[in-house]
């Protein structure tokens, strides 16, 4: 039978790990074009053959813009096109399959019994209903129970393949000059630094088995792995446990994201975080959709509280919020930790950084126009960091508040008075994760506890 042609529509992460996992070494199909979505400069490059399989893809496959699809099915004589990443609303997903079908292809879904891959230790999968709802303090919530159980975990990072592919086929984070060592971008250290900086060992990359593998394996011991999970995408593992965050500011993202509804359906714990800055309502409804799609879900109740180094350079100033890149963006977040820490401590302005923009930024509002008076900490190269720090200090404000998950000001060179925000996942009420670990080590690890 002829091997059937196929594009994968991704991001550069989702995408890869369906090619690994089920086209890789399949001769029934062959995958001639990827396309990029949500992440700036990933077209115009190539799937490397060296991870691609030089038997099936000797020359590799190339990656394009997503705005050529229906171009590319008809130059490449498509059949089917498998849409392979996440946090995308529903009505945009079948959007785009009218642009595939129109153009003469099957639109396709991989589901988690063709991409899953099972470790051979206790596997804890942190993902959320969205992006920014809180899904890496909560993972380092569950570290830190662990380990005060004595138990040693190594945690695995959604990809974020932004570089040299082949370099970074498998990638081991244990210390700061790692971070260097594997040339990241702000993205990349916002995830990884702060782990870290609490201890902990996390891998990434962009083989997802061979990732395993060396985590199961890591040389300061692993008795649980934790997948930490990057946008709203389902895990690449099967779960053991499958902790699901949701956030109350987007209400209504349970039932109306892809794949949101699928990792609620998945979920045994839904973590509705941020209550202490959402109303009683917004609340109330993601309690309503948990209960529609998967009632037996276990409903733990949280707030990521805010702490300030220095609340002085917030009280009464004029202020610009820097907040995570993705969550504004494709996150569609309206509010993060720097504007919570401006309002609670008495800012008097949040100022609109729009008027000073600078290059690769001007970009990024026209593509996200909603973004609004709150400035994304943009980092994917090193242009788009130069135009950041041009952007911060020529804005018209007396403080700069950084609400990314790592200190900016390592990274940029911020010459105003600036301070920063932390956050961590704080428990309301029962029940309480150690409760649920408890469980699950009594259950996976017996005599451990």
């Amino acid at each position: 039978m002829a091997r059937r042609n196929v594009l994968i529509i991704g991001a550069a992460g989702r995408d890869f790990h369906n090619f690994n996992t089920f086209f890789r070494d399949n001769p029934d199909y062959r995958v001639v074009a990827f396309t990029a979505a949500q992440i700036p400069d990933i077209d115009g490059r190539k799937y490397p053959p060296e991870l691609a399989g030089a038997n099936l893809y000797p020359d590799g496959i190339p990656v394009y813009e997503q705005n050529d699809l229906a171009q590319l099915i008809r130059e490449l004589e498509v059949q089917d096109c498998f849409f392979s990443y996440s946090d995308v609303a529903y009505k945009k997903v079948m959007s785009l399959a009218s642009v595939v079908q129109a153009a003469g292809a099957n639109f396709m879904l991989l589901g988690p019994g063709e991409t899953m891959l099972r470790s051979t230790k206790p596997l804890i999968s942190v993902t959320a209903t969205r992006t920014g709802c809180g899904k890496s303090q909560t993972s380092r919530k569950v570290i830190e129970l662990l380990a005060q159980m004595g138990l040693k975990v190594v945690a695995i990072r959604h990809p974020m393949p932004y570089g040299d592919l082949n370099a970074q086929k498998v990638q081991r984070f244990a210390a700061i000059a790692d971070l260097k060592k594997h040339k990241c971008t702000i993205e990349e250290m916002e995830e990884y630094e702060p782990h870290i900086v609490r201890g902990n060992v996390i891998y990434a990359g962009v083989d997802y088995e061979a990732i395993l593998r060396a985590a199961e394996n890591d040389p300061n011991g692993c008795d649980v792995i934790l997948w930490d999970g990057g946008n709203n995408d389902m895990s690449f593992y099967q779960s053991d446990l499958s902790i699901v965050v949701a956030d109350p500011h987007r209400a209504g993202a349970e039932g109306a994201y892809y794949p949101s509804e699928v990792n609620v359906r998945l979920a045994d714990v839904v973590v509705i975080n941020k209550i202490d800055t959402s109303g009683p309502g917004q609340i109330q409804e993601v309690r309503n959709n948990i209960a529609r799609i998967n009632p037996k879900a276990v409903i733990v109740e949280a707030a990521s509280p805010v702490r300030v180094d220095d609340p002085d350079l917030i009280r009464g100033k004029r202020i610009l919020a820097v907040e995570d890149g993705p969550t504004l963006t494709h996150g569609e977040m309206k509010i993060g930790a720097a504007i919570v820490a401006a309002q609670k401590l008495g800012a008097t302005e949040i100022v609109d950084p729009r008027p000073w923009l600078t290059g690769r930024l001007e970009e990024t509002f026209r593509i996200y126009p909603d973004i609004g008076t709150l400035l994304p900490a943009m980092g994917y190269g090193d242009e788009q960091v130069k135009d950041l720090e041009k952007t911060i200090n020529k804005v018209d404000c007396d403080t700069v508040i950084v609400g990314t998950p790592i200190d900016l000001r390592r990274v940029v060179n911020i010459k105003k008075p600036s301070t920063r925000v932390y956050y961590d996942l704080e428990e309301i009420g029962e029940p309480k994760l150690a409760g649920i670990l408890d469980e699950f080590v009594q259950k996976h690890l017996p005599g451990r506890v």
